[in-house]
């Protein structure tokens, strides 16, 4: 049988792109189909940038759109970025011009999924994206393929490995945001801008496509309820270990017969719970099917090695002429994503309140709660040195979002409270 050359374009080069090319330079015919995968265009934003990868006998095109509707390149690899701009243009022409697409980016599936695999169904080719959620390890394909089978309930875990090192850091050493960011921008785990990581946002847009291929749903990252790990206190972290938990930022994806909610939070843990455990850049995920139960699944969430062998395996994909939807369903059988009211959610939070040393402190505190219906699980009263108060720390029992809120913000006037009290939530795990 004659062997075929797929010739790959490479918008990006990056450290996935270069990892990408390095692979494939070494091993062309990795695929299991038997064919060869040879990159032969590449597009980025400077030519004459030092890379570690020879690009010299490659076509070069400046303008990633060009490369996309090249007629001497059979599959189309975006690792640009973004959600809009080059990025979507580029893969919208790839598609059109009936070209395979092989993206790792997250942002633009969580936000123009539903119309690019219309698009990629409509000509008849695969869009694939492995590589945009949690790096190597592949969470897309199991949701996509390996559940088919079973009714997926909820989906959850750590997306974010500069978040996750970020949280890890202050544990261990005792340092402060501010400082474990700068070392996280120096071990390039963070840009420099640390804004989408920190800010949840890149968890949000792997948890909207995780919810998508869950459920089978449209992707909608406009309804996830996003809040990041920047007002995360070293205090906080201290506390909630000593009430027998750990802080992680947790995505999170569940079904209910009213709709769909998609959150990420910096959430607390149970020290024994593997998540807790996932320490460093890891990403881990857990996803539960009503017949299969729960599945763990652990691994590295970037790098060149990791990110471009996920890209490589989609490659393969395509070589081997797998056919399926773009998400679990066909485009247009994707149902409607409906968000439901952030304010109806029930769970455990941990609430830590900073107060003046008084008599009556703790009874007016807890007066409020029971006023608003919000019942305590554990409590926590620890001075702390340079805290500037007391910190009166408790986790309450599964409350209606609305209820905490309210009580929050009756307890915050109190006379002896210094400042609004945090609130984290309990992560439903």
């Amino acid at each position: 049988m004659t062997k075929k050359t797929w010739r790959i374009g490479v918008a990006g080069l990056g450290t996935v792109g270069g990892g990408l090319l390095r692979f494939l330079a070494d091993r062309p015919d990795f695929a299991p189909a038997g064919d060869r995968a040879v990159i032969t265009a590449v597009s980025a934003r400077n030519k004459s940038r030092p890379r570690t990868v020879d690009i010299s006998n490659l076509a070069w095109f400046d303008d990633p759109v060009a490369l996309a509707g090249s007629p001497d390149i059979d599959l189309f690899v975006e690792l640009v970025g973004g959600s809009d701009g080059p990025a979507k243009v580029a893969v919208e022409t790839a598609l059109k011009a009936g070209k395979p697409v092989v993206t790792a980016n997250k942002a633009l599936i969580a936000v123009h999924g539903a119309e690019l695999a219309a698009l990629a169904e409509a000509q008849g080719v695969p869009l694939l994206f492995e590589a945009a959620v949690m790096g190597g390890t592949p969470a897309v394909k199991m949701l996509r393929e390996a559940m088919v089978g079973d009714d997926v309930v909820s989906v959850a875990g750590i997306l974010n490995g500069t978040c996750n090192f970020i949280l890890s850091e202050m544990e261990k050493t005792g340092r402060s945001f501010a400082d474990v960011l700068r070392e996280a921008q120096g071990l390039g785990y963070a840009e420099a801008d640390p804004t989408t990581d920190v800010g949840g946002f890149d968890a949000g847009h792997k948890i909207s496509i995780l919810a998508a291929l869950a459920f089978g749903c449209a992707p909608n990252f406009d309804a996830a309820e996003i809040e990041g790990i920047s007002e995360v206190d070293l205090l906080d972290i201290k506390l909630a270990k000593d009430l027998g938990y750990r802080i992680k930022l947790i995505a999170a994806a569940a079904k209910a017969e009213d709709g769909v909610a998609v959150k990420v939070h910096p959430s607390l843990v149970p020290l024994d719970h593997p998540l807790a455990q996932a320490g460093g850049a890891l990403n881990a995920l857990f996803i539960e099917g009503k017949r299969i139960g729960r599945i763990f699944i652990q691994g590295p969430g970037a790098g060149a090695g990791p990110t471009a062998a996920a890209v490589a395996a989609d490659i393969a994909d395509v070589m081997t002429k797998a056919v399926r939807p773009v998400f679990q369903a066909p485009a247009g059988d994707l149902a409607p994503f409906v968000a439901i009211d952030p304010a109806r959610a029930v769970g455990k939070a941990y609430l830590r309140v900073m107060v003046q040393d008084q008599p009556g402190v703790i009874a007016a505190i807890s007066e409020t709660l029971a006023e608003c219906d919000v019942s305590i699980d554990s409590f926590l009263q620890k001075p702390v040195e340079g805290a500037g108060g007391v910190p009166i720390v408790l986790v309450t029992h599964a409350t209606p979002e609305s209820k905490l809120l309210d009580a929050i913000s009756r307890i915050e006037k109190l006379r002896t409270v210094l400042e609004r009290p945090r609130l984290l939530r309990v992560a439903r795990i």
